[in-house]
């Protein structure tokens, strides 16, 4: 049931109603994870050996580590796992929030409009640990020879490792584990660095001299193993930016190795006109990217890949070859449009108008424009660039410019971040908002933290599942709402989860889950 995940992570559930809720066998282990855990419900969790809570147990960043150092010997390796997570986060200060005692009597009745605005939401505090204590020092010791390999590949992400046991995993008898560890720890030592950039295994090799890694800086190969790391098909293209130019390398058989010849710093002329009409479209937005590249090149670049690009019909009648050119055509005219671009961006007044839409982003990503170059891009005709605009300079967007900017967001991919993230609107316009056409604008109203019960309520009854989950925490919202939300299957575990949920409401869910 989602009203119980809700619940369990309620702020305001009563330590007594919480042990009841470990009886509840699913959901996602939300009690595990609260912030405000005793010893006394700790150790009623792990006494349940349910995975779920368990696993949610290991991963929470609030409990002492000496809960977390119970947990090492557990025969489950998906618990383990969670222990060998990075589980560490910035937190607010403060000490961690105690669940409340359920008082002794009835429960309080459910509160009414007439009663005032419910409490303010409260957000779970913490501390970020400072330094490794011994006990996460004894957990990591006991992890880094688990007999599971998934345990160590997450210690090998970890940068709460302490260097010396990490650095054992360069020599973990599980090639996957030394590969994970060669593409997150770019800040290893050299001498540990120099271990997986020749270890037998090529898919370590490969991990350790890439074209990407999952931390920055990048890590930069000691100079007397280029030569060989350039001989090895599998870190060439890694090794093509460390090296000398060399121009034979223009004809590799690997579009990245082109490609990275197409980026380096020493690129003549003659083989940048050869690279500019590979068959790859890759290679070809390498030397698009350039800052020498005159501008017919340039142009042409963009019109050919632009023109190759178009939608993927899978209903088409094309070969796996012919397929897996439409696939990449459409994913060239994408990256050509998100290509970050640091000499503009350091240099951006002359790209302010540029007819590439990445020239535009990149140099809406310079901190040092004037005034009317940053209003110039928030007024820009692509979304993408208003929104860096907005991201790169937000004390000089006006409250107008803002709503303007989010209301026509067009995100190229998926994401919950919406350019009103960047300011804080006035009650008034977040009221106004709440009478908007558009549901998109109306899930803004709830940032005010003051808003009136009548349009909390309101907005509770928005036919959009969206506005109506965006409002299920809110702290004004008149319980009569927050019991209706409650049977709303879409929104029932935002409501359960907001604290001015009557004890009785909680009970009651409690009582009809047959807990």
């Amino acid at each position: 049931m989602p009203t119980l995940d809700g619940l369990a992570g309620n702020p305001a559930l009563p330590e007594a109603l919480a042990r009841r809720l470990l009886a509840h066998r699913g959901g996602r282990g939300e009690l595990a994870g609260r912030p405000d855990l005793t010893a006394t419900l700790i150790d009623a969790i792990i006494a349940t050996d349910d995975e779920r809570l368990l696993f949610s147990l290991a991963r929470n960043p609030h409990v002492l580590p000496a809960v977390r150092l119970r947990l090492t010997a557990h025969p489950d390796p998906s618990v383990r796992t969670g222990l060998a997570r990075d589980v560490t986060r910035k937190l607010s200060p403060g000490p961690p929030l105690a669940i409340r005692t359920l008082p002794h009597g009835p429960p309080p009745a459910i509160r009414n409009l007439s009663d005032g605005p419910a409490p303010a939401i409260r957000k779970p505090p913490g501390r970020l640990p400072e330094g490794l204590d011994p006990a996460s020092r004894e957990l990591f010791s006991r992890l880094v020879d688990d007999p599971e390999p998934r345990v160590r590949e997450e210690l090998a992400k970890n940068d709460r490792m302490p260097a010396e046991l990490r650095a054992r995993l360069a020599h973990d008898p599980a090639p996957e584990v030394r590969a994970v560890l060669a593409r997150w720890w770019t800040r290893a030592p050299e001498d540990v660095r120099r271990i997986l950039l020749t270890d037998p295994s090529g898919e370590v090799r490969a991990h350790a001299c890439a074209l990407y890694y999952a931390r920055r800086p990048y890590p930069v190969p000691p100079a007397d193993l280029v030569e060989a790391l350039l001989a090895d098909p599998l870190t060439r293209a890694g090794a093509v930016r460390h090296a000398t130019f060399r121009e034979e390398l223009a004809g590799d058989p690997d579009e990245q190795v082109r490609r990275q010849v197409a980026e380096h710093p020493g690129l003549p002329p003659q083989v940048r006109a050869r690279l500019a009409d590979d068959p790859h479209p890759a290679v070809r937005i390498g030397v698009f990217a350039r800052a020498d590249t005159p501008g017919p090149m340039r142009q042409a670049i963009h019109s050919w890949v632009t023109d190759r690009s178009g939608p993927i019909d899978l209903d088409l009648d094309l070969d796996d070859d012919a397929l897996l050119h439409r696939v990449e055509a459409t994913m060239a005219a994408g990256e050509l449009e998100e290509l970050s671009l640091p000499w503009v961006t350091a240099d951006p007044l002359p790209h302010l108008s540029s007819p590439y839409v990445c020239f535009r982003v990149s140099a809406a990503r310079s901190p040092e424009l004037p005034p009317g170059a940053v209003a110039q891009l928030l007024a820009d005709e692509q979304s993408i660039v208003r929104t860096t605009m907005a991201g790169t300079a937000p004390h000089l967007v006006d409250v107008a410019t803002a709503e303007r900017i989010d209301r026509t967001f067009q995100p190229e991919k998926r994401t919950e971040w919406r350019p009103a993230d960047l300011v804080t609107f006035p009650p008034e316009v977040l009221r106004r908002l709440a009478s908007d056409t558009d549901p998109r604008m109306r899930r803004l109203a709830p940032r005010d933290p003051d808003l009136p019960p009548e349009l909390a309520a309101r907005l509770a009854a928005d036919p959009d599942i969206t506005v109506r989950r965006e409002i299920g925490r809110h702290p004004n919202l008149p319980v009569a709402s927050l019991i209706t939300l409650l049977a709303d299957e879409h929104v029932g575990e935002d409501a359960a989860a907001n604290p001015s949920l009557p004890i009785a409401e909680m009970t009651r869910l409690l009582t009809e889950a047959g807990l």
